[in-house]
């Protein structure tokens, strides 16, 4: 604990309050409880704590130290140092959610400027001001479906590609509707890329598909079809992104998806122990006035000057609470300001630039591990965009130990969460990774596995 004050200093107090010493202000408490003897190290001058908690710090792994091979929903890219310089002003470091909205108008500006570019990457007609991350927009993009059919409809298919944690996070938000019943993501159904079995399952009382693009395992698959089934039964479909991907891919407002989200961490947010983040969340003009959480529209003041407001907000819990869709009504405004300084950083070319990396460099290391014996690539002649899966010849607990000595985070485990892919890592390459880095992983696992 930090003492400011000198011995004159506490003198001066307890003359002050009429105390003789400290001691004095603990009569009230039976002698026997009081000053207990604790074991606590003696006190340090604040450069020996620095150094100390320096020393602490730099005996933990980081991404600044260590060879990051680890995505699956969470990626290691590089952040512009103009994002961080920019989002520390302190206009914007220490806002919170503006309870007299017109007065922010720098606060709107930004959130409408980041509506609009999530609108443009993800080829949908409205984004919202931001959820609090991706598995939080998952589940509101089931919520927003359950309202849209008024309850009627109590259905919801969830591809087993789609992330673990989204699909966690669904049924706890869930737990307590009784007419709500999530199907799809059983093993019977499987991952199999063609979506038949969850096609199968489209029926009448499908209210929401909700599948990913790139799925959990880096996959891009085709939703055309499975779209179409579920359209033509009435039902929604929710298209969950990763939005460096859309750098390079067909956005999922060309080719039918009526709601996409994705975990925004990826544009400008660093790892950060896994938050905060930032959920990203856009749906067609036809789901406007059921949207969750706040949306910022432009227009003129009675001057004739540009101005932003809050719009559509009788849906807010804060207005009309038993017609509101949802009790979201804030957003992650710092995170969806640091994502809109780093998509205008980048621009249109810069960002496909990034998401040309991930994806070039990705195939390499798909190509140069599947080249080592024992190591196979389990979807092999699937297109994937920076992730894959590779099937390894040694449990993969002990590889993930055995690369950590070599300071290379090898993947994800996904036997966690996939028991028919026990034996399977998933492996992201992002940006940051170099070509000599893909063969350094390479040359250690020949090292690893053939010692």
């Amino acid at each position: 604990m930090f003492t400011p004050h000198t011995q004159k200093d506490v003198e001066v107090m307890l003359k002050t309050i009429g105390v003789g010493k400290v001691e004095d202000l603990f009569t009230e408490i039976p002698e026997k409880y009081r000053f207990p003897e604790l074991k606590l190290p003696t006190s340090l001058t604040e450069m020996e704590v620095a150094d100390e908690l320096e020393s602490i710090a730099n005996a933990n792994g980081s991404t600044k130290s260590l060879l990051n091979f680890i995505g699956a929903g969470a990626y290691d890219h590089y952040v512009p140092a103009a994002v961080d310089m920019l989002l520390r002003r302190g206009e914007f470091y220490t806002a919170y959610t503006p309870y007299q909205p017109e007065i922010s108008q720098g606060t709107l500006q930004a959130i409408f400027e980041y509506q609009s570019l999530i609108c443009e990457l993800t080829g949908m007609d409205v984004a919202n001001a931001s959820h609090y991350d991706g598995a939080t927009a998952a589940a509101e993009a089931v919520i927003l479906a359950y309202h849209h059919h008024k309850g009627k409809r109590t259905k919801f298919l969830l591809s087993r590609a789609v992330n673990p944690q989204y699909r966690e996070v669904v049924r706890t938000y869930t737990r307590g509707s009784k007419d709500i019943t999530i199907q799809g993501d059983d093993p019977e159904t499987g991952i199999d890329s063609s979506m038949e079995k969850l096609i199968a399952q489209i029926d009448a009382n499908t209210a929401l598909v909700m599948v990913q693009y790139p799925d959990f395992f880096g996959r891009v698959i085709d939703y055309k079809p499975l779209i179409e089934a579920a359209h033509n039964a009435g039902a929604l479909v929710a298209v969950a992104v990763n939005p460096t991907a859309l750098g390079v891919l067909t956005p999922p407002g060309e080719f039918g998806a009526d709601i996409v989200f994705g975990e925004g961490q990826p544009l400008g947010i660093p790892l950060s122990y896994g938050g905060p983040y930032l959920g990203i969340f856009a749906v067609t003009n036809d789901l406007l006035r059921k949207i969750s959480g706040r949306l910022v529209g432009e227009t003129v003041d009675n001057a004739g000057r540009l101005a932003y407001v809050l719009t559509l907000t009788a849906r807010e819990q804060h207005i009309r609470r038993e017609k509101a869709s949802s009790n979201i009504c804030t957003n992650q405004g710092l995170m969806a300001l640091a994502s809109t300084i780093y998509l205008s950083l980048l621009g249109k070319q810069g960002f496909e630039a990034v998401s040309n990396l991930c994806f070039q460099k990705a195939h390499y290391a798909a190509k140069q591990i599947s080249s080592i014996q024992g190591y196979t690539q389990v979807f092999s002649g699937q297109p994937f965009f920076h992730e894959f899966v590779i099937r390894s010849p040694q449990p993969v607990e002990h590889l993930l130990e055995d690369l950590r000595a070599y300071d290379i985070l090898g993947g994800y485990d996904l036997g966690k969460d996939y028991p028919e892919l026990e034996g399977c890592l998933l492996i992201a390459v992002t940006e940051k990774i170099g070509k000599e880095d893909i063969d350094l992983l390479h040359d250690a696992l020949i090292e690893v596995t053939h010692d």
